[in-house]
């Protein structure tokens, strides 16, 4: 739930001096007061109390992305990637090309939700840090069987430039996730760390507005030729569709919400915004049967039963710098300077107004 706002110090001076003399206070003093006040940062605005995120920096020079963990989030912002704006929302903002996690070619400024919190004893692969579906043979042993996450958003960039701009990611970035964890032991076709939910935005730089689409990940192993996205839109076009969406599109900086409600062994999601209402999908996360009612040959015959699962959210950059031939990899360009890549267009900003993760409920 979030904090309420902090109050004005001059504008409570103001109240105080209606009616009385009062002189306004000296630059020393105002100084003085805000130097006093706790710093502005994203977690004195929304409850990040269970969040960590992963940045698009290296500080430590380990040559993976940055992870700030959750007690250290809330006092932590950063300039350029990571901050409350003017209206007190946080911007999430990667480039497309810096230090990326070690399982991934893709920057991020993205948050990890942990159900352990701060309570450093509890690793983030923990059954204490992860939902299940109601299917999973372990079930009680974990933080909870389904969860809910809420947020209302808006998209400010996407890359503008992209080499293989024919490949589905390219001009595209994740603003939402559900993320299986990676397991040393695969049992039963489990553990491979894959993703049952992103939700996408994409706008080619040509089109007014963009798309909001989301994807499935077939649950199979990394090799397998058939683990691949199914994707489903929401507003506009799917992620191969170089049509302009026109009307049915999304603009950049308009918002709009979603809803991911795991309950039991279905996820049900809701899409919202003010011009073009509301758009609503549901998939079963422990069968094969795809968004569309039809049985996947080609997916796990118990999709995600048996895998600890975790939501994640803020600004998945997916234009990979990448020349990999994978239609994964788009080759979007940068120099790895953040003031360069931001003037050339090179990176993925979104702004969220709300954020919030609780217990799943009977849709």
């Amino acid at each position: 739930m979030f904090n309420t706002k902090k109050v004005n110090l001059l504008a409570l001076t103001a109240s105080a001096c209606l009616g009385v003399a009062c002189s306004e206070p000296t630059s020393s003093q105002a100084q003085k007061s805000v130097a006093n006040e706790p710093a502005r940062v994203p977690a004195s605005v929304f409850d990040l109390s269970h969040w960590s995120i992963t940045l698009p920096l290296d500080m430590d020079g380990d040559e993976r992305a940055d992870n700030i963990g959750v007690t250290e989030l809330q006092t932590y912002s950063h300039p350029d990637f990571f901050y409350l704006d003017e209206n007190d929302h946080i911007v999430f903002t990667s480039p497309n090309k810096a230090t990326t996690s070690p399982t991934s070619t893709n920057t991020r400024s993205e948050l990890h939700y942990r159900s352990g919190g701060s309570d450093t004893s509890i690793s983030s692969s923990s059954p204490a840090s992860n939902f299940v579906l109601a299917s999973h043979e372990d079930s009680d042993l974990y933080a909870s069987i389904g969860s809910k996450m809420v947020a209302t958003l808006q998209v400010d960039h996407v890359s503008l430039n992209a080499d293989h701009s024919h490949k589905p990611p390219a001009y595209s970035v994740v603003v939402g996730q559900i993320h299986a964890q990676k397991l040393d032991e695969k049992t039963d076709g489990f553990g491979y760390g894959n993703e049952p939910l992103k939700i996408f935005y994409k706008k080619w730089p040509q089109h007014e507005n963009g798309s909001v689409f989301w994807a499935y990940e077939r649950n199979l192993p990394t090799e397998d030729p058939n683990r691949t996205d199914i994707a489903y839109a929401v507003w506009g076009n799917s992620w191969d569709n170089p049509d302009d969406p026109g009307d049915r599109g999304i603009a950049l900086g308009e918002v709009f919400s979603y809803t991911v409600n795991v309950h039991q062994d279905t996820m049900y999601l809701v899409f919202e915004n003010d011009s073009k209402g509301t758009v609503r999908h549901e998939i079963n996360l422990a069968d094969n049967v795809d968004a569309n009612g039809y049985v996947d040959d080609a997916d796990h015959p118990r999709g995600y039963a048996g895998d600890p699962l975790y939501f994640k959210a803020g600004t998945y950059n997916q234009c990979s710098a990448s020349v990999n031939e994978s239609w994964r990899y788009p080759a979007c360009p940068g120099t790895g300077v953040w003031e360069t890549d931001q003037a050339n267009g090179n990176y993925a900003q979104t702004t969220f107004h709300s954020l919030v993760v609780s217990e799943s409920s009977a849709n």
